[in-house]
């Protein structure tokens, strides 16, 4: 941070895991933190898939500088071999770290706009000296104005899921059929959300870890006395190939491998059926108010009650406009990042390890970290998260240092693959050669991960 701006907070915006792992080690430095959060409270995204278990356990999904303010504080982190949900996650783990941090942690603010005091994107005088604003909207629909040193925008992308449509709009119709439709793993667990599935007919759209587990939950309720005719279609806009199930017993994140198998096993099972090569073009409506999915290609598929989009999220940017962020064009992940994720060159889930660097914007002192920081690259993994937040409070705090040393070692998939966004053929990548593991210089800590796109 520049001399004008030290005595400013460094403004994080979201209180989830990466948000608040943020504040931890930002604290830890010694630097002031003030963490604005629109919902009422920590992980407000979390909670909201708190149904769904982690494919990682608790040693995994626990930030370094965090569990050490923690148990400052005297808490004591759940068996480190167990795996929570989301909720757990979220009560057990975030909502204890923010009351620990007290009123550093801001509810109920919701950011609207980022910008240079007195200066928006177009004037160079004075830039990097003059300190972030930062607008806010209360939920009586106040509005305020902050000033910050940096800012570090942690708000994921939960908000904002990607549609059906394979063009990356939503599909004709789709807006239409909404109340057919869903863009999370729905909780089967809860009695009103079973029924609207058990005996029906369900499309998934997805090819990732939160397709999988709606194809496995709806096979476990076709198993069940009221689920009784349960059937899932699972649309995959690729063909299906070695990869199409994940690591299976390779994964060096085992529940993960597992995850992928029941997936498989739902088809093997005849508890749902595979449809490749479909890129969703509209959504009709039969004769009796059935869903038929219209493909590119013409071909129609037979109707469906109800359909579950899990076909990835994206960063929301709007409200960081009037900043020069400096983004891929396709990914818009940070330019020295998104080589490194591309799933056009390959889908693995072990990405080099990375830091302030890579993260770095032609707007000095800005970030965007967590699932923010990949865009719409799938696969992100927690600890990637804690790493690049425990890098960017070392060059905040002018410890480079620190901020230049990698410190994580990511788990292999057991799987790599190249072209993952369309059906082309399998890579050398997929049939075992070059896979993109990390490389260079790691040291050994404990890793950390959660399932792509929050599940």
């Amino acid at each position: 941070m520049s001399e004008t701006t030290t005595d400013l907070p460094v403004v994080v915006i979201g209180a989830g895991p990466a948000g608040l792992a943020a504040a931890a080690h930002l604290h830890e430095r010694g630097l002031d933190v003030l963490v604005l959060e629109a919902g009422p409270h920590a992980g407000t995204a979390t909670r909201e898939w708190s149904h769904v278990r982690l494919f990682s356990t608790w040693g995994e999904v626990v930030d370094p500088a965090a569990e050490r303010l923690l148990v400052q504080a005297g808490w004591t982190r759940p068996d480190p071999a167990a795996y929570p949900t989301g909720g757990d996650w979220a009560t057990l783990y975030l909502q204890p770290l923010a009351d620990t941090l007290g009123d550093r942690v801001r509810y109920q603010a919701r950011v609207t706009g980022v910008s240079r005091a007195g200066r928006d994107r177009i004037v160079d005088a004075d830039r990097d000296t003059q300190p972030f604003t930062v607008h806010i909207e209360t939920t009586d629909g106040r509005e305020e104005r902050l000033f910050a040193g940096a800012v570090i925008d942690a708000s994921g992308t939960w908000s904002t899921p990607s549609p059906a449509g394979a063009n990356g709009l939503a599909a004709l119709g789709e807006k239409a059929a909404a109340d057919r439709i869903t863009y999370r793993v729905p909780d089967l667990k809860d009695p009103a959300v079973r029924a609207r599935y058990a005996g029906r007919r369900t499309a998934v759209i997805g090819s990732g870890a939160s397709a999988f587990t709606a194809l496995a939950y709806l096979a476990e309720l076709a198993r069940t006395d009221d689920g009784t005719g349960t059937h899932a279609t699972w649309i995959l806009r690729r063909g299906i190939s070695g990869s199409t199930f994940g690591g299976g017993e390779a994964d060096q994140l085992p529940a993960r491998g597992a995850l992928g198998l029941a997936a498989k096993a739902a088809v093997d099972g005849g508890y749902a059926d595979a449809v490749t090569g479909f890129r969703t073009d509209a959504f009709e409506r039969d004769g009796g108010g059935r869903l038929v999915l219209v493909g590119e290609d013409g071909r129609r598929l037979d109707p469906v009650d109800e359909v579950i989009v899990l076909t990835g999220f994206r960063p929301n940017l709007t409200f960081l406009g009037e900043l020069r962020l400096g983004l891929d064009e396709r990914l818009q992940a940070p330019l020295d990042l998104a080589p490194l994720i591309d799933p056009n060159q390959h889908s693995c889930g072990t990405v080099y390890p990375h830091g302030q660097a890579e993260l770095s914007h032609p707007e000095k002192d800005v970030y965007l970290v967590g699932m923010k920081s990949y865009g719409r690259a799938p696969t992100f993994l927690a600890m990637t998260g804690y790493e690049q937040v425990r890098s960017i409070a070392a060059h905040l705090a002018g410890d480079r240092e620190a901020a230049e040393r990698i410190e994580l070692t990511l788990p292999e998939t057991g799987v790599c693959g190249g072209a993952g966004l369309f059906d082309q053929p399998e890579t050398a990548e997929q049939n075992g050669g070059g896979c993109c593991a990390a490389t260079g210089p790691t040291v050994g800590a404990p890793t950390a991960a959660v399932p792509s796109g929050g599940c």
